[in-house]
């Protein structure tokens, strides 16, 4: 997988910050710049969580991932999006694991199915408990989490606007979990 992309895309952040964002992986714009969520899904992530009284400047965001993966359809054309498999999701994550084991955050927001699958196991179903806090064990560590889908899937939307209000009101639960 990490042949094809740019460079390795760790997370950002203060490593004494009170919530942790997990994504699936790096994007192309994240790829690009080695940053996690600077691209499009990053800029509206940002929006989001300041409309649900979350301050971005104040997260660790950071993704199941570390590589891109892509494919083209022609040469020189876009580089479109390619979901990781678990054997990718379970190579990156002794990343995932030190990243939580240095920020210790007292939430973990999990952002789409893939990252909950590299943190909560492969029968994790984001629509099944979005917008809740659960209380599980993630690699040999209790912790609280609030599952909601990945900013990237809003921007894929039929209807943008109720996608993007959905998102928001599982973070103003992750808001009020960390009140």
């Amino acid at each position: 997988m990490h042949r094809d992309a740019t460079q390795t895309v760790f997370g950002a952040g203060s490593q004494d910050a009170r919530v942790m964002l997990v994504g699936e992986q790096p994007g192309d714009q994240e790829d690009r710049q080695g940053k996690p969520f600077v691209g499009p899904a990053g800029k509206l992530l940002d929006r989001a969580l300041e409309e649900a009284g979350i301050d971005p400047s104040e997260a660790y965001v950071t993704n199941a991932v570390k590589h891109f993966k892509f494919t083209r359809a022609e040469p020189r054309k876009r580089r479109i999006h390619k979901a990781p498999n678990l054997r990718e999701m379970t190579a990156c994550g002794p990343w995932l694991a030190a990243e939580l084991s240095v920020v210790e955050p007292e939430l973990i927001v999990v952002l789409g199915a893939t990252a909950g699958k590299a943190l909560l196991g492969s029968s994790f179903r984001v629509t099944q408990v979005r917008g809740t806090v659960l209380e599980e064990d993630v690699h040999g560590r209790p912790e609280r989490l609030v599952p909601t889908v990945h900013p990237s899937s809003v921007l894929r939307s039929d209807d943008r606007e109720a996608a993007y209000r959905g998102l928001v009101s599982d973070l103003h639960v992750a808001a009020d979990a960390l009140s």
